[in-house]
């Protein structure tokens, strides 16, 4: 990917990066970032020399047609490890145990704590399961991220992206060694959920919300359902009113 893609989007984009120095040269190390768009992905390796490995929703490893063997192709092509966000306990172990291999191996490991895209543009809530898990299971110290503008790039069902300088800030690494060997204390794993998706505030300057973005997401939903339906009896309503006056 960053020779066939990573240049071009460099050329084409031309993204902004900050604390390019706290990434290590060699060795482990997590990198957890914000979520605000699709390319996320794509721009975060694009500039980093060394090869980060992500985990990725199942579904893109899943989806049927041309388009999801493409899909499919290119993120395992590129070293992506599937997780399944329906709650199968036994894929997201799975995962995470995928990603201490990939720090077993002294390698890149990169993941998005709120565990999806962002519905609005704030910082949602972390998920207390790969990232704290991983990072006590190895010792490895996390690397918080901030994407900056992806999600005026390439919003949520937008394909073709919008040619502007998105920004990446990268912080100083956290050590959790001090925890080493608690990943089964939910308490401690919550704790350093936390502390991670802090620094990230404090990077991207988002606004946060303390709710999942998949409770967020399921609000919206059903806030866009109740307006549809209000305006539908809204306009039913004013077809019965002029039908009476008709008459």
């Amino acid at each position: 990917m960053k020779f066939s893609i990573g240049g071009s989007l460099k050329l084409a984009f031309r993204p902004w990066v900050e604390g390019l120095e706290n990434i290590p040269a060699e060795g482990p190390a997590i990198l957890a970032s914000n979520h605000l768009s699709f390319s996320d992905s794509f721009f975060l390796p694009a500039v980093l020399d060394r090869k980060v490995t992500f985990i990725a929703k199942a579904e893109y490893f899943t989806s049927p047609g041309v388009k999801g063997k493409l899909t499919a192709a290119f993120f395992k092509g590129v070293g992506q490890l599937p997780v399944d966000r329906s709650g199968a306990r036994g894929a997201g172990e799975a995962a995470i145990k995928s990603g201490i291999d990939v720090i077993e191996r002294g390698e890149l490991f990169g993941i998005y704590p709120e565990g999806t895209r962002s519905p609005d543009g704030r910082l949602y809530r972390g998920k207390p399961g790969g990232l704290a898990r991983v990072a006590l299971a190895t010792g490895a110290p996390v690397i918080p991220v901030a994407m900056i503008d992806t999600e005026k790039i390439q919003p949520p069902g937008k394909v073709v992206p919008k040619l502007m300088r998105p920004g990446i800030r990268i912080g100083k690494p956290l050590d959790f060694s001090r925890y080493h060997g608690m990943d089964g204390d939910r308490f401690i794993l919550r704790s350093v959920t936390d502390e991670v998706m802090y620094e990230i505030m404090k990077l991207s300057g988002q606004e946060y919300v303390d709710i999942y973005a998949t409770a967020a997401k399921r609000q919206i939903a059903d806030a866009e359902k109740a307006a549809a339906k209000a305006e539908k009896a809204e306009k039913a309503e004013k077809a019965e009113r002029a039908d009476g006056a008709a008459e």
